[in-house]
């Protein structure tokens, strides 16, 4: 809809105003979860959500429980009603119903899967076992990665970046079974002390799959991690993977071919289902060479050890306790610093939400998604729009030509709010009892139903990249749409009963982040149509960049821990949005507001906020959370978004509408000089 079309939709606010109207509505704001003791310019995310942080302690279960992971937490337990409620029916065999029973049964039913122990993967181990020769053991390990066990490099259909109307198959570094490349070269004690713990587990897992003796065990460890290393030190860090055009490398499959013969991509495509390729992205071609030079100079035994433990690690949660609690043992307690695993029946609502997330969806919808709760959000997304057009119109650094060309992309923007119109068919996916083999075809289904629908075929866009039920929101570049599923339309986000300062602060942000992302330092460098190009003048790019770097400069000076410091690069996209969502959802709500008259909100036992305060306080509130120390080490490695307390307090100090809010000045210790600030929307 073009915007000319929706301007007078602004005249009135989204929610009735407080005072002379049919329908009272509340603040939103529960003062309970600020702490009053501190002040707001010394730590607003104290103040603003220290009585929720307080009255939320860590348990056990959580390396770092927030807001997200509380709303969560709720849909969960609405999913297991759900989910139960189908698994306890007489379901015919085959149906949707019957697969979703399966699948949450298969997780619940402890007494058979320990009584299998590591039965369901014995026979992969023994092909393993009995290979000779290196092509017979890369066509192995193919197979096992078309049935999700990763593998030296991965690949996935979406979108052309240069060609956003099309897929095309895009192959991209992997095979680190830590994730992050700094896991293997950092020298730091935190991460050589993760370094040991991964050694351990190797160990646990590999003389309980009978892999090697004792005796045998540092070597064969030894072996895997250097491969590894040596894999991490070719790859490409997360901040160099943000970097689209140096990502894309686009060429025939011929050509593919010719560049890589170390690699049978013949046999490894074949095997996948994915025949007939006709072009491929290498987003990383040095990895991909060092692949083909470790298969060629590295010793079989290791390349088979390697193979054991992509899927001895895959496998293990979701086999017998034993194996379940040493990957818990990693992951949960040395990665993350979590002191127990989930309720089995949570584990078993994600497994089945991760096999059939839609047909679980369809469920939750008719349930706990009212018309109404899309009507308004929809109305909610058209203000926005509006307020980023005018926001966009009001930046003195951003020339006119380019100006009009980032009116024609807002305008484009697809909005989907709630749930897909058509439902994902799961009619050819087979479900039984056991756990790791339903676990394997879904997976392999996964691969094949995405081979099957996008490969060398127009990109589709109605597609959903989250399930209706996901407590988040994402804009996707290629297409240019944001997505707004049922599961975060819930409080503390979206509160149909309270007023516009608390949802234009909360969801409204939200909603004004994602739009930004269509114009952060990765963003702006897609056109309307999803193509990445460079439509914005020499001179403006030069600008951005400028007010850009403020905001990285000033995350890189953030000392989340001792002696550790946030990412302003990696996090810089993130970061921009939320300044951007910020700034516009402030201007959304001014817009809707302006007609009524100021007033005071206030509780009968405790302090009164202004409209303009509890919108900021709102969208603190958003970010209320704790977080153990391993976490915090965790995410500054790998994670593009800025930790909860620095999406508030590193934030709101560049928002202008936020001083005048809390009269914040140079006395106040967050307080930001004018010339300091991040000035971009």
């Amino acid at each position: 809809m073009k915007l000319k079309n929706i301007l007078a939709i602004m005249a009135l606010p989204l929610f009735a105003a407080c005072t002379g109207q049919q329908k009272t509505l509340t603040t939103g704001i529960d003062l309970a979860n600020l702490d009053t003791t501190v002040a707001p310019g010394t730590d607003f995310y104290r103040f603003a959500t220290g009585g929720w942080a307080d009255s939320h302690p860590l348990t056990g279960e959580y390396s770092r429980f927030g807001s997200f992971d509380e709303l969560a937490e709720n849909n969960n337990t609405q999913l297991r009603e759900l989910i139960e409620n189908v698994a306890a029916q007489q379901n015919q065999p085959g149906s949707i119903a019957d697969k979703i029973a399966q699948m949450y049964n298969s997780v619940m039913d402890s007494v058979s899967l320990n009584k299998q122990g590591i039965e369901p993967i014995r026979k992969d181990l023994q092909r393993i076992d009995g290979i000779y020769d290196k092509p017979e053991l890369f066509r192995l390990a193919a197979g096992l990665q078309a049935e999700g066990i990763s593998g030296f490099f991965g690949y996935y259909i979406n979108a052309d970046i240069k060609n956003s109307s099309m897929n095309l198959l895009q192959i991209m570094q992997s095979g680190l079974v830590m994730g992050q490349k700094e896991y293997y070269l950092d020298t730091d004690s935190a991460t050589t002390a993760i370094r040991e713990a991964y050694k351990q587990y190797m160990s646990r897992l590999f003389l309980r799959c009978k892999v090697a003796t004792e005796e045998e065990m540092p070597a064969r460890v030894r072996g895997v991690l250097d491969l590894e290393t040596r894999l991490a030190r070719i790859s490409r860090s997360r901040v160099e993977l943000r970097d689209d055009e140096k990502n894309y490398n686009r060429m025939s499959y011929d050509s593919l071919l010719a560049a890589f013969p170390g690699i049978d991509w013949n046999f490894f495509f074949g095997v996948h289902g994915a025949k007939g390729v006709k072009e491929v992205s290498v987003g990383q071609p040095e990895v991909i060479h060092e692949v083909e030079a470790i298969w060629q100079q590295t010793d079989l035994t290791v390349l088979k050890d390697y193979v054991r433990w992509q899927l001895i690690n895959a496998a293990a949660p979701c086999l017998d306790d034993e194996m379940r609690e040493a990957s818990f043992d990693f992951y949960g307690r040395a990665m993350s610093g979590r002191q127990e695993d989930r309720p089995r029946w949570k584990r078993a609502v994600s497994a089945t939400e991760n096999a059939l997330g839609e047909a679980v969806g369809q469920l939750y919808v008719e349930k706990y998604f009212p018309p109404a709760a899309k009507e308004r959000m929809t109305q909610l997304i058209r203000n926005l729009q509006v307020a980023l057009g005018q926001r966009i119109d009001a930046q003195e650094w951003m020339s006119d030509s380019t100006k009009a060309v980032a009116h024609d992309k807002l305008d484009a923007f697809i909005v989907k709010v709630g749930y897909p119109d058509t439902w994902k068919d799961y009619s050819d996916l087979e479900i039984g009892r056991n756990y790791w083999e339903n676990v394997k075809a879904t997976a392999l289904w996964q691969t094949h139903d995405e081979i099957r629908r996008k490969l060398n075929k127009p990109v589709d866009n109605t597609e959903w990249y989250m399930t209706p039920q996901t407590v988040n929101a994402y804009y996707n570049p290629t297409t240019n749409e944001i997505c707004f599923p049922a599961g975060i339309l819930q409080p503390p986000f979206f509160d149909m009963n309270a007023d516009d300062a608390f949802n234009y602060g909360a969801i409204g942000v939200v909603i004004g982040h994602e739009m930004t992302h269509g114009f952060d330092d990765q963003g702006a460098k897609f056109d309307k149509n999803g193509n990445l190009r460079q439509w914005w003048t020499a001179e403006d790019t030069r600008r951005f960049e400028e007010r850009t770097h403020v905001m990285r400069e000033f995350f890189d000076n953030i000392e989340v821990l001792p002696g550790l410091c946030a990412n302003g690069q990696l996090t810089l996209g993130e970061n921009l949005a939320d300044h951007g969502g910020l700034q516009v959802a402030y201007q959304a709500f001014k817009n809707a507001t302006a007609a009524a008259s100021p007033s005071a909100t206030a509780s009968a036992d405790g302090p009164s906020f202004t409209p303009e305060q509890c919108f900021f306080i709102a969208y603190a509130g958003v970010w209320a959370g704790n977080i153990r120390d391993e976490e915090i080490r965790k995410r500054t490695k790998s994670d593009p978004h800025a930790l909860g307390r620095w999406r508030v307090n590193g934030a709101l100090p560049h928002i202008d509408a936020w001083y005048e809010a809390f009269n914040i000045t140079e006395k106040d210790p967050m307080f930001v000089p004018k010339a300091d600030r991040v000035t971009i929307w």
